[in-house]
């Protein structure tokens, strides 16, 4: 039995987008789970029936501490001796892909779910490029979630190795069953109910969105946003003025983070979601399965799940005024909003049902171990 190491920096990532895949690939191929310790690394082993070992990592640049992390990698995969490592989130990927290419594995896979540095300038965005340069020079395999990632790696020459997107994207796949919205019976509130899903950060567009809807709101007092989501003022905080405008809470709601967020898609009239970068958003999945019409930006992964004027609409990131308007439109049109939410679900289902996302990568798997 051919064995798989699965990696990622924090372990909520293999927790959330590899749930029961590494049990399946478990009836196959003997499954390895490495990631920084965390409660969720227990719950791997207990739900997937895989073995899981504990390599402390970084989310952001500490040359000591990354040193460290490749060489306690450097171990694991020196006595495992694993026919394949496979590797997700940024600096998982760095020290798996090198640490792989030292220790002699084989097959070294990577899969991009987004790119940091795109939105990043200076020399942190040169730190940004010469890491993801060397993921993809240490690995045998690069996946882009999105031909948005890929499109990027190619034009910017983080690789020049053939790489391609694994059906029509995205790593997770969503069940449609589990996401359905005639699961839930919710009596509509009167008015617009907007709802966001995510971080409650800069980068996801909230200082924006808030600033908009504000301005919504006082024209058109029967609309709601909800924000799920927990803010990080560490690593990426929100503006001032947003956050009084949140604590006011004139027609704004911030929840949290929730462990389910269906309830919430399936209260709301449509899906805002202004990122200023993505790989490939599941939100945006799950709001189209759950039957919402969505309103995005003109990013990687957005742009290829919603289709603008079929399940959704387009503007352009950063720009305040084009939400606004966007948003406006949707209060103001009950039947484009109600055109647009009849095909999110279809859409979805015939791209990114979750059987389907998985076989192909499994697909892939049988391809490059054989």
């Amino acid at each position: 039995m051919k064995k798989i190491v699965r990696t990622s920096t924090v372990p909520q990532s293999l927790n959330t987008f590899c749930k029961g895949m590494l049990k399946e690939l478990s009836q196959e191929y003997e499954v390895v789970a490495v990631s920084s310790y965390g409660y969720a690394l227990d719950e791997i082993v207990e739900r997937e029936g895989v073995r899981a070992i504990a390599v402390p990592m970084e989310r952001h640049i500490s040359l000591r501490k990354d040193l460290k992390s490749l060489w306690q990698m450097w171990k694991v995969l020196r006595r495992e001796k694993p026919d394949m490592v496979h590797s997700m989130t940024p600096k998982a990927g760095l020290i798996t892909m090198v640490a792989g290419w030292l220790t002699g594995v084989p097959v070294r896979v990577h899969t991009f779910t987004g790119l940091v540095w795109p939105t990043s300038t200076g020399l942190k965005r040169r730190i940004l490029m010469a890491t993801d340069w060397l993921t993809c020079a240490c690995a045998t395999h690069v996946i882009p979630e999105g031909e948005g990632v890929k499109n990027d790696l190619l034009s910017h020459h983080i690789t020049r190795k053939p790489i391609k997107v694994l059906g029509h994207g995205n790593v997770m796949g969503i069940n449609l069953d589990n996401y359905n919205p005639e699961h839930f019976n919710y009596n509509h509130n009167e008015g617009f109910t907007f709802v966001f899903v995510g971080r409650i950060v800069r980068d996801k567009g909230i200082n924006e969105l808030v600033s908009a809807f504000d301005r919504l709101h006082r024209e058109c007092n029967q609309t709601r946003l909800v924000l799920v989501g927990g803010r990080e003022d560490k690593l990426d905080p929100v503006s001032s003025a947003t956050i009084e405008r949140i604590n006011r809470g004139d027609g704004i709601e911030a929840v949290g983070r929730q462990s389910d967020v269906r309830p919430y898609y399936a209260q709301a009239d449509a899906l805002v979601f202004p990122s200023y970068r993505e790989g490939f958003p599941n939100v945006v999945i799950e709001a189209g399965a759950m039957g919402l019409a969505s309103i995005v930006t003109d990013i990687n992964g957005s742009r290829e799940i919603i289709i603008d004027g079929k399940n959704g609409v387009i503007v352009p990131p950063r720009d305040e005024e084009a939400l606004y308007q966007a948003m406006k439109r949707f209060v103001e049109h009950p039947d484009v909003v109600a055109s647009l939410a009849a095909q999110a679900r279809p859409l979805i289902a015939s791209r990114y049902e979750q059987g389907y996302v998985r076989q192909c990568l499994y697909d892939f798997y049988h391809e490059v171990l054989s």
